[in-house]
């Protein structure tokens, strides 16, 4: 063998190896998920579903089993009165796709052909998760899903709604606002400062402002802006009035945080310093009768009763 064609060999050997273990490594660093979805997708175009529906499921996912899914047979999903609904239809392979043969266990060892599951878990994306809801969910309250910040995000339905359970907690204001400031620490920290809208008390919710599945307007407000927001509970501030103060008739977040604060009435900061924001003008400079206690108790609104504005004729620094 001519010392030519050994190194030829030995080159050839080389690459195959290289070659070798670059797919090894490829097929090791890929996501199992990726697998699992692309067997799903396959499932769908097979759609073998099964004759028995439900029934089939319950046997092994009754309500003492590890995965029980009885629970939705207590809310609207489960009934099957419902003309629209996944009973309906396909029942639980209407939201789980088809059965083929995960109920035979054809794999042995407890392993089964996958099904769509939802949840954090799942193998299956959050927007492919999602397709499933919206398939049937396509009513004005979800127009504005998919520009919303939680499709960005990709959160999944399944991370705020709860189907295997008989109360759904984003239906229930208590369990609502737990379940939004899971994600949302920071508001949460703000409603439990000293002055806040009654949300832990159950008379509010995240709702009755916010639109979870997004809306046009800043903040997913159900209202145009936050002014209209504020006016559907506090009517008596939206005017017009005789003399107007700017910052109230413009933006009620320029002195309220609606979260919460420290501060009373929700107010950013306390007085006179929120007034001093924009007021430069210090008192100092004008006569204020000695001793006046309305003065030294520190509130502008001591003088200023009337800051959301006023319609009497001489109310033009808002005192009246």
């Amino acid at each position: 063998m001519n010392k030519r064609k050994w190194w030829s060999w030995a080159a050839s050997g080389i690459l195959i190896m290289l070659v070798s273990m670059m797919a090894f490594a490829d097929t090791e660093s890929r996501d199992p998920r990726e697998a699992v979805e692309a067997e799903l997708d396959k499932k769908f175009q097979d759609g073998r579903y099964s004759r028995d529906g439900s029934e089939t499921c319950l046997r092994c996912h009754d309500k003492d089993s590890e995965i029980p899914a009885t629970g939705i047979f207590d809310n609207v999903h489960g009934r099957l009165g419902v003309s629209h609904g996944p009973m309906s239809d396909r029942q639980c392979e209407a939201c789980h796709g088809p059965l083929g043969n995960h109920h035979r266990n054809p794999r042995g060892n407890n392993a089964r052909e996958p099904m769509i599951t939802f949840g954090d878990d799942s193998p299956v994306p959050a927007s492919k998760q999602n397709s499933v809801c919206l398939s049937c969910h396509q009513g004005s309250a979800q127009r504005n899903w998919h520009s919303s910040v939680h499709a960005f995000e990709d959160v999944s339905c399944s991370s705020c709604h709860k189907l295997h359970q008989a109360e759904d907690p984003m239906f229930n204001q208590a369990t609502q606002v737990e379940t939004c400031t899971g994600c949302h620490s920071q508001v949460k920290a703000q409603l439990h400062k000293r002055s806040s809208h009654p949300i832990r008390d159950g008379v509010m919710s995240c709702s009755s402002c916010h639109e979870p599945h997004q809306s046009v307007n800043e903040a997913s407000l159900k209202q145009v802006d936050i002014n209209e927001n504020c006016y559907q509970c506090h009517a008596e501030k939206r005017g017009p009035f005789l003399w107007e103060h700017e910052p109230v008739s413009e933006d009620c977040s320029y002195c309220h945080n609606p979260h919460g604060s420290i501060n009373s009435a929700m107010l950013d900061k306390r007085m006179p310093q929120l007034c001093q924001d924009c007021h430069r003008v210090p008192h100092a400079q004008v006569d204020i009768p000695e001793g006046d206690l309305r003065v030294r108790g520190g509130s502008c609104m001591n003088c200023h009763s009337q800051v959301h504005g006023t319609n009497h004729p001489r109310g033009l620094t808002l005192r009246k």
